[in-house]
């Protein structure tokens, strides 16, 4: 088994779902005592999301991949960041680590496929929707149609995010506009819908909606599972 390397704290909430799917998903298929070979780093997202919010993503990219170089040490042998946005530095951390990094975007969109879906919508935070180090790569690595919501939507959805759900706050009049503004996207021809910010699943699931959805955090911990009992 390999050494999983996990970047989060991007937020704890949804990096603690990463833990448990990972453990749950090497029990499932390992049995007996077995667990996954995790090192990990939890960075200070309020550290972070100040960053972010003033665009200095220069400074964050630093930042995380002085933190990914950590892991590195620990002796992981591949990373997996443990959140969407942050893929934006991507490039950045791998210019300072060795060993390869397990994009989010990739097994996502390789699931989408295997369902036969050509056209899919996306929802996470505005520079996941609307910038193109995510949105791009689902439209030039792996041939998929993206839909996103209208500005005023894109807004509630990011608003949302870092609102309430980074805080661990799960509100049901979000949830009804979550699922219009995902209904307005299946009106647009999206066939199934990508969570892309980690923390979506804790506010709309399979039991809400007929829509397929795209769970990244838990595509991206089964594919970290994959790669390291490869």
């Amino acid at each position: 088994m390999k050494t999983i390397g996990m970047l989060g704290g991007m937020s704890w909430e949804s990096t603690e779902h990463y833990y448990r799917l990972i453990n749950e998903i090497v029990k499932e298929r390992l049995g007996g005592f077995h667990s996954a070979k995790i090192a990990m780093v939890s960075v200070d997202f309020h550290e972070i999301e100040i960053l972010m919010r003033e665009g200095e993503w220069d400074a964050a990219g630093r930042l995380l991949a002085g933190c990914a170089r950590r892991v590195e040490s620990a002796g992981a042998e591949f990373l997996v960041i443990c959140t969407n946005t942050m893929h934006k530095v991507v490039t950045t951390i791998e210019d300072h680590i060795n060993i390869p990094i397990l994009h989010i975007a990739d097994p996502t969109a390789e699931k989408v496929k295997r369902s036969r879906i050509k056209t899919v919508g996306l929802l996470g935070t505005t520079f996941t929707m609307e910038e193109d180090f995510y949105k791009g790569r689902l439209i030039r690595k792996h041939g998929l149609n993206v839909i996103v919501p209208p500005e005023p939507d894109r807004r509630i959805v990011h608003r949302v995010v870092f609102e309430e759900l980074c805080m661990g706050v799960v509100r049901d009049e979000s949830k009804t506009e979550y699922l219009r503004i995902i209904d307005n996207m299946v009106q647009e021809g999206a066939e199934g819908v990508i969570e892309g910010c980690t923390e979506i699943a804790m506010l709309v699931g399979p039991r809400d909606t007929d829509i397929p959805l795209f769970d990244t955090t838990a595509v991206h911990a089964e594919a970290a599972v994959d790669k390291a009992l490869a």
